[in-house]
Order: structure tokens, then C-alpha cells, then sequence
């Protein structure tokens, strides 16, 4: 079966039997999805980053205080019908947890989440598992839309019966593909009657199981079944010789009491993509738990996208106005009550709600590497190593990644801001080392890729690896008291401009005039002989407030 044509069977059955939850559609814009999404009928539009007043209603606040009377607004959720949420791979954790809640209640309710994600994004694994069917439309086109949809009439799935030994096979071959979800055989066994109701049949029947397992188990395997030794098969010598008995009657031939476990498996395999196949078979596992790579987020209480208000939080943090009405609306007749003589809203402490933002990691690290000669004589091969420590750090949170060298007498650029992880090594790896030390002129250098960095939006953090042995200054002299000065005054002009900054001690021995320069940035020191991989990791990450 056509992909395309999968998913329109897909939605047919969740016609049939909304319990099944709902249908992911893997694949970005294109003809095919658009078809499968216009094949959805009356349904409501989603988007994964709603608010919860959206999602679940709330108190109408303008029309509350102009009639006195408290009224609430009407969630989302409360819609009957098929939901249909766009970038799925990016719901919310609060988004996700509603929907699976909802699909919980068995009210009817269905999702089509169309999941747009590259790489290792994906829907989020708690809703996913409450999903029955899963469809790769990722390189379909208009050539593959070769069938129409056709809606079912309404029908009684609970007239459709099921052989008691079919729940039994279905175990046994989910056992075999690896799949943990003890949803996943339910589901199964509820398509496979629907696929016999949407048939016209009260009783399931092979073509009716196949079919269940190959949208159902197809995309939850995790593994391949091995393949049973020939040693495995039952002895013939120790058969029981004792003969019939004189009035039995010839043997009757018998009719397996439900579709046999290779057959299921073939059905299973022919609805594999391929690469998943190939990761079957190399011990790949489910894509689905793997997590997103939308980026880092960030809490704070200033910028972002607004997220729902809390109660309390932060003294800092801004009132949320509407949010504290809400809270202190259905206590009003009470309040009223016990002072008579107040006008308008009473408000109290337990009632201010305050604002909170996420602000997902758009941020820039400018590496900014000492490859003088001292350094280069010292540790430069393991500041490298560092630098690619934190490199996989950041390639994590979707970082931008900077390089800018300082030797001889000048500082250059050699990688602006990227998030090309293979290029940002293959400059680190060419840097050469040697010449003097202008610690001031590196400083300097970073602190304008990091105010450029900041206009286009990004927030930048600097950090710094160097042996703190300053010894050339601003003007071009070899003196190292004055490039020990200017490194303090380009310190303190960083700390002005309120940058971020790390500094890493990359000498064999700690040098005490690169901590006080730490100390005038306002950031943190890291003596990289005492600091290993994660703990060096850790300072990293707690300096830039992850």
C-alpha cells in the first residue's frame, strides 16, 4: 500500500473508531500532505505553542467586569471533532500533555499531527504513543496521489468479533519487534475491527489483522525477530508411538485458528521504510524517543514568548494584570461581602499572577584561542580538545560558534558566527601557534564580534583560552607590563559593554594575573589542569545559565 493511500485507510478507520487517538503525518509542506491534510474533515487548527486559556477556556475578563457577572471563554479543547496540529515535532510540554489527556477520555476526540521535523526532532513520545498510525510522506508528490479518500458510514464497531487467539499472536509479534508500548496492541486489535467494519464484515479475518499490524507495528518496531535455529525444531524421536485407539476416526485437517506469525511479519516489513529497515537490522532504535532538537530554552521573567502565568514567583518579575484579575474575579462577591464599602476589584497578595517568558538559546560562543608561542609550547593541543568539548555542547543546544586566534600582534577572525559544527573543527585543527601574546587585542577583537552579534539578535558569550602570559601590547611593543594593563582595560570595557565571559586558564600552572582579569570581566576561571571534561562542561553551562 501506497503511502498516501495508507493514510487515507488511516483516517477512515479513525473515522470508524476514534479511539484509535489519531494519525502522525511525517513530511514537510508539499502536495501529498496537503492532500491527506484537506482529506481531514471538519476539523480544528492547532498550533504548538497556544496558550492554556486558548486550549482550556478562561475568564472573560473585559465582559466579566462590564457585566458584573463572571463569564468564561470556551477552549479549543472542548471542540469535538478531528484536531489537526501543525509543527507537532515542536508542541510544548503543557500542549502535549493536554492532547494526550484529552485522547485519555475517550470523548470521541481525534489528532493528526503533522510533524515537520529534520534530523532528530520529533513529536513528543507521550503523545506519539497515544497515536495509533504513523505515515512517511517524505518524497511523495503528486505522481503518488493516485486514489481518492472514501468516508465510511457510521458503524458499530463493537458488533465487529475477533478470534480470542488473534490478542495472543498480537503479543507474541510485538514481543518479537521490540515494542514496549502495552497501548500498541490494543490499538491492533481496534483497527483490526475497524478495518473489518469499513470491509462490511462482523468478523475480523486475516486480511483484517495484516492490515492492523502493518499501521500500527510497522513504525513502533525497534528491533528485527531473530531467525529461530534449526536445532529448535521439535525431535521426531520423541513422538508418543502409542496407536489410536480401534474407534477414532482418520484425522481431520485443521484450520489454524488465526493468521500465522509470518505472515504478520511480512506485513509488518513491507510497510517498513527503508531506512528504518537498515536500522533495524544495524540495532537502530525508535526515532520517536530520541529527543528534539528545537534548541535550549531559556526561563526568564523579561523577554521571550510569554508562557502562562504563576502564582508568586520572582520579586523581580513583572504582574501579570490580566492573569491577577482572573485569580481574584470569583472571590469577588465573597470580598465584597466582608467590605461593603470598597470600590471596584479587591485584590489580594495570593492573587498576582506573574509573567514569564521562554527565550529558545539564539546565541552565539565566540571561542576566542590563545596560539601564541607560550601557549603553543604549553598546552595548545589540549585547549583544542577543550574547545571541542564545548563545541558538542553547543552543537546541542543549536549555538552559533565563533573562532578568533590572538598571536604575534593582532587578533584575526577565522570562523564568523556558524553552526556548522565540521567547519568550526577543521579551523580549529589548522590553527597554527606561535609569535607573542596580545591578550588585549583578542579581548578586544571579541568584544566587537560580540556587539555585532547582539544587533543582529543573538546573545552572545565569550570564552576565553589563553596562558594569561601578556606580553605584547595594543601599540605593537614587546612590554609586557603594558599588555598586562591594556588586557585589564579591554577587561574592563567588556564588562561595561555587560557580555557574558568565561575564562580558561590553559597554562600548566594557574596564572594569578589571568584570574584577576577573570575578576574584572565578572565571569568565571576555569584552571584547566584541575578541570576535567564534565566539570569543565558544567562551569560552561552554569555560567551561560542553562
Amino acid at each position: 500500500m501506497e503511502p498516501v493511500a495508507r493514510a487515507y485507510t488511516a483516517l477512515a478507520l479513525l473515522a470508524l473508531d476514534p479511539g484509535l487517538g489519531g494519525l502522525v503525518v511525517r513530511s514537510r509542506a508539499g502536495p501529498a500532505r496537503d492532500a491527506v491534510q484537506a482529506a481531514v474533515p471538519h476539523h480544528t487548527r492547532l498550533h504548538p505553542t497556544m496558550s492554556a486559556e486558548a486550549l482550556d477556556g478562561g475568564i472573560d475578563v473585559s465582559t466579566t467586569l462590564s457585566s458584573g457577572t463572571l463569564t468564561q471563554t470556551r477552549g479549543l479543547l472542548t471542540n469535538s471533532g478531528t484536531f489537526v496540529l501543525a509543527m507537532a515535532e515542536r508542541a510544548e510540554p503543557y500542549i502535549a500533555a493536554r492532547l494526550a489527556a484529552t485522547l485519555d477520555l475517550q470523548a470521541g476526540q481525534t489528532l493528526v499531527a503533522l510533524d515537520e521535523g529534520i534530523e532528530d526532532e520529533a513529536l513528543p513520545p507521550a503523545l506519539s504513543d497515544r497515536l495509533a498510525f504513523r505515515v512517511d510522506l517524505e518524497g511523495c508528490g503528486l505522481s503518488d496521489i493516485t486514489v481518492t479518500p472514501e468516508w465510511p458510514t457510521p458503524a458499530d464497531i463493537t458488533q465487529v468479533t475477533t478470534l480470542g487467539e488473534t490478542i495472543e499472536a498480537l503479543v507474541t509479534l510485538a514481543v518479537r519487534l521490540g515494542i514496549i508500548s502495552l497501548r500498541a496492541v490494543g490499538f491492533a486489535l481496534r483497527a483490526a475491527k475497524a478495518h473489518a467494519a469499513l470491509n462490511g464484515r462482523l468478523e475480523t479475518v486475516d486480511e483484517d489483522i495484516t492490515a492492523a499490524v502493518a499501521l500500527v507495528f510497522a513504525h513502533r518496531a525497534t528491533q528485527l525477530p531473530a531467525e529461530e535455529e534449526p536445532g529448535d525444531a521439535p525431535d521426531d524421536t520423541a513422538k508418543d508411538d502409542t496407536p489410536p485407539p480401534e474407534d477414532a476416526e482418520g484425522p481431520e485437517e485443521q484450520q489454524p485458528d488465526t493468521v500465522p506469525q509470518d505472515m504478520l511479519l511480512d506485513a509488518v516489513l513491507a510497510a517498513l521504510p527503508p531506512d528504518l529497515l537498515a536500522n533495524l537490522k544495524t540495532g537502530g532504535t525508535d526515532r520517536s524517543a530520541s529527543g528534539s532538537g528545537a534548541g535550549q530554552k531559556k526561563l526568564g521573567n523579561r523577554r521571550g514568548r510569554p508562557l502562562p502565568a504563576r502564582e508568586g514567583g520572582s520579586a523581580q518579575g513583572r504582574v501579570d494584570l490580566i492573569a491577577t484579575l482572573r485569580a481574584a474575579i470569583p472571590w469577588q462577591t465573597l470580598r465584597k461581602r466582608d467590605a461593603p464599602h470598597r470600590t471596584g476589584p479587591i485584590i489580594r497578595h495570593t492573587d498576582l499572577r506573574r509573567k514569564r517568558y521562554v527565550d529558545m538559546s539564539d546565541r552565539v560562543l565566540i571561542f576566542t584561542v590563545d596560539a601564541s608561542g607560550s601557549a603553543a609550547m604549553a598546552r595548545l593541543g589540549e585547549a583544542k580538545g577543550a574547545i571541542e568539548l564545548l563545541l558538542a555542547e553547543a552543537y546541542a543546544r543549536r549555538d552559533h560558534v565563533a573562532l578568533i586566534s590572538f598571536r604575534g600582534a593582532e587578533a584575526a577572525v577565522l570562523l564568523e558566527p556558524t553552526r556548522s559544527l565540521v567547519q568550526t573543527k577543521r579551523r580549529l585543527a589548522d590553527l597554527p601557534g606561535g609569535g607573542a601574546t596580545p591578550l588585549a587585542a583578542g579581548i578586544m577583537m571579541a568584544q566587537n564580534m560580540a556587539l555585532q552579534a547582539r544587533r543582529k539578535g543573538l546573545t552572545p558569550s565569550i570564552i576565553i583560552l589563553t596562558d594569561g602570559r601578556a606580553n605584547m601590547a595594543l601599540d605593537g611593543t614587546a612590554n609586557r607590563q603594558q599588555a598586562g594593563a591594556d588586557a585589564q582595560t579591554a577587561a574592563r570595557e567588556l564588562r561595561v559593554a555587560g557580555v557574558e565571559a568565561i575564562v580558561i586558564d590553559t597554562g600548566r600552572r594557574p596564572e594569578r594575573a589571568l584570574a584577576e582579569i577573570s575578576n574584572i570581566l565578572g565571569g568565571t576561571y576555569i584552571a584547566l589542569p584541575r578541570a576535567d571534561a564534565r566539570s569543565l562542561s558544567d562551569a560552561v553551562s552554569t555560567t551561560l545559565g542553562d
